[in-house]
C-alpha cells in the first residue's frame, strides 16, 4: 500500500467534509497523474460512492459558492476560490458509461468504484487517491498506471477496442496526451485507433474541435497531429490537412522533379512556431498556411511544381473551415490575413523594393490586430525548414532585412492602426454626398495615396488631396465602363506628376 503526500489544503478540506457526511471520496484522474509528475493543476476530479450531486451542493454551501449541476450525467462542478487560486472541483458518483453504436451521448448507469476506474481512458488517468478515513492519501492503482508513467506509455485499462468504442473521442485524447506528455501510445491502442477511426464520426463537432485545439496547444503539436494522420483519424476530422500528405514526383526526360511532403513540412513549421509562441491562433494560422497547395498544384515543364495562388485560396477556405469546425469566428480574419500574406515578405527581399510596397504589407498585416506584423514574421521565419544551414541562414537574413524595413517605415509614416485621416462622415460633408458606396471609394483613394507615398500621412495633406481629386474620382464612379480607363490613366498621370514634384 503506497501513501502519497497531499500538500494541497483543499484536498484536506473536501476530505474532512466527506468524513463528516460519512462518504467515501477519492481524487482521481489527471490530478493524481500530475501529482506523480510533480506538476500542478487546478482542475480536481472527485469520485464518491453515493450521490455526487447532493454532495456537491452541500460542499458548495460549506465553501460559500455554488454548484453547476449536470443532471443527465449525475455530475456537478463547484468553483472554489482559495489563497492559491481558483479551483474547479468536479464531483462524479461511481458509474459506468457506454456509447451505443450510433449515439453521440453516453448511457450512464450506477457502478462500483472499480467500474469507475475501468471506464477511464488510460491507465495513467485511472489512478485514484483516497481522501477519507484511515486510508487518507492511499494510492489506488488497479491497472499499473504508475509503471506506465515511468515507462512513458499510454495504455488503456481494458481492451482498447472496448475503451475506444465506449467513447471514440478517447482516440483523439491518445494523440493529445502523447503530444502533451511526450508519451508513446502502445501498439494495441494504435492498432485499435486505426481499425476504429471512422467511429469518430459519431462524436459531436464541439468535442472533436476542443480536443483538436488541445493537441495544437501542446508543447510539440506534431506528435499528436502525426498520430491523427497515421491512424486515419485526420481524414475524418480535417480532410484538408489529410490531403497535404504525399511527395510530388514527376520525371521528364530523365530529370526528376520532386516536391517535399507538404503535410510533414507543415508539422515542422507548426513546431517551430510552437517553440516561439504559445498563441493558439498563430499556431492555427501556421497549420493553415499551405492548406490549399494540393488544389493549386501544377507542373510547369522546365520549371517544376507550382502552387500559384495557394495563399489566397487558402485564406478564402477559412470561412468554410471555421464554420464546419465551429471555431470562434472572432479569430477568422486574423487567420485569413496571415495565410494570405505568408509569402509576401519574401517577395519584398529586393533592396530596391519601394516604401509603398512596405506600407501595404504593414497595413494589411495589421488588419490581423496589433501583433499581426510580428506574428506574420514569426510564421515566415518558422517556414524555413531547409536542411542546408547556409540557405537557412540566408533566408533568415533576408526576412530580418525586410522586417527592419517595416519597422522604419511604420515608425516614420505613423502607420500604426492605419486608416484615412479624413473619416467617412467628413467626406460626406466636404463632398456634399449622402452615405453611399462613393464615400468608401473616396476614402480608399486617400488611403491609397498615402500608401503609395503621394501624400504624407496627416490630416491636412489628406484633406487637400481629397478636395483636389474628388471631382475626377466621382466621375470615375459614374463613368460608363468604356470611359473609366481614360479617367484612371489621367489620375495615374496626376499621381506620378505629384510624386516627381515631391521628390
Amino acid at each position: 500500500m503506497e501513501i502519497l503526500t497531499l500538500d494541497e489544503p483543499l484536498l484536506h478540506t473536501v476530505g474532512a467534509f466527506a468524513d463528516e457526511l460519512g462518504v467515501e471520496l477519492y481524487v482521481v484522474g489527471g490530478y493524481v497523474r500530475d501529482l506523480l509528475r510533480t506538476s500542478v493543476r487546478k482542475d480536481l476530479d472527485f469520485t464518491l460512492v453515493g450521490d455526487a450531486v447532493q454532495f456537491a451542493k452541500r460542499f458548495a454551501e460549506r465553501m460559500n459558492t455554488h454548484a453547476v449541476v449536470y443532471e443527465r450525467f449525475r455530475t456537478a462542478l463547484v468553483p472554489v476560490h482559495t489563497p492559491e487560486g481558483l479551483f474547479h472541483c468536479e464531483f462524479v458518483g461511481t458509474r459506468k458509461e457506454e456509447y451505443l453504436p450510433h449515439s453521440r451521448k453516453p448511457v450512464v448507469s450506477e457502478g462500483t468504484f472499480e467500474d469507475d476506474l475501468r471506464r477511464r481512458d488510460f491507465t495513467v488517468n485511472a489512478m485514484a487517491v483516497c481522501l477519507t478515513g484511515a486510508r487518507y492519501g492511499q494510492l489506488v492503482d488497479m491497472f499499473g498506471g504508475k509503471n506506465d508513467m515511468a515507462s512513458g506509455i499510454l495504455r488503456t485499462p481494458l481492451d482498447p477496442h472496448i475503451t475506444f468504442s465506449d467513447d471514440p473521442l478517447r482516440m483523439m485524447r491518445a494523440a493529445r496526451f502523447a503530444a502533451q506528455l511526450g508519451f508513446r501510445v502502445d501498439d494495441a491502442a494504435l492498432a485499435a485507433m486505426a481499425e476504429m477511426a471512422e467511429r469518430i464520426s459519431i462524436i459531436s463537432q464541439e468535442r472533436i474541435t476542443d480536443e483538436f485545439l488541445k493537441i495544437l496547444a501542446a508543447p510539440k503539436p506534431s506528435i499528436g497531429l502525426a498520430l491523427l494522420y497515421t491512424t486515419g483519424l485526420l481524414q475524418h476530422i480535417f480532410p484538408e490537412l489529410h490531403a497535404l500528405a504525399g511527395v510530388d514526383l514527376k520525371r521528364v526526360e530523365g530529370h526528376a522533379y520532386r516536391h517535399k511532403d507538404v503535410f510533414y513540412h507543415t508539422l515542422q513549421v507548426v513546431d517551430n512556431v510552437a517553440a516561439a509562441s504559445n498563441d493558439l491562433w498563430l499556431r492555427f494560422a501556421t497549420l493553415m498556411h499551405d492548406v490549399a497547395k494540393p488544389k493549386t498544384k501544377r507542373f510547369l515543364p522546365g520549371i517544376g511544381w507550382s502552387f500559384h495562388g495557394h495563399e489566397e485560396l487558402g485564406a478564402r477556405w477559412q470561412d468554410r473551415i471555421f464554420r464546419r469546425l465551429k471555431l470562434p469566428l472572432h479569430h477568422l480574419e486574423y487567420v485569413k490575413t496571415l495565410v494570405r500574406l505568408h509569402q509576401r515578405p519574401m517577395a519584398l527581399v529586393d533592396e530596391e523594393v519601394t516604401d509603398s510596397a512596405i506600407r501595404r504589407l504593414i497595413v494589411q498585416a495589421e488588419e490581423a490586430g496589433k501583433t499581426g506584423l510580428d506574428d506574420l514574421f514569426t510564421l515566415c521565419r518558422a517556414d524555413i525548414t531547409t536542411k542546408n544551414p547556409k540557405r537557412a541562414e540566408a533566408y533568415l537574413r533576408n526576412y530580418e532585412l525586410v522586417y527592419q524595413k517595416t519597422l522604419v517605415v511604420r515608425e516614420r509614416d505613423n502607420l500604426m492602426a492605419f486608416q484615412s485621416p479624413v473619416r467617412g462622415e467628413e467626406i460626406m460633408l466636404l463632398c456634399d454626398l449622402p452615405a453611399s458606396r462613393a464615400i468608401g471609394i473616396l476614402k480608399t483613394a486617400v488611403e491609397t495615396a498615402i500608401l503609395e507615398g503621394i501624400i504624407p500621412n496627416n490630416y491636412e495633406a489628406a484633406k487637400e488631396y481629397l478636395l483636389t481629386n474628388k471631382d475626377a474620382l466621382l466621375m470615375q464612379i459614374d463613368a460608363p465602363s468604356n470611359r473609366r480607363g481614360d479617367v484612371e490613366r489621367r489620375l495615374a498621370d496626376k499621381r506620378e506628376a505629384t510624386r516627381k514634384k515631391r521628390s
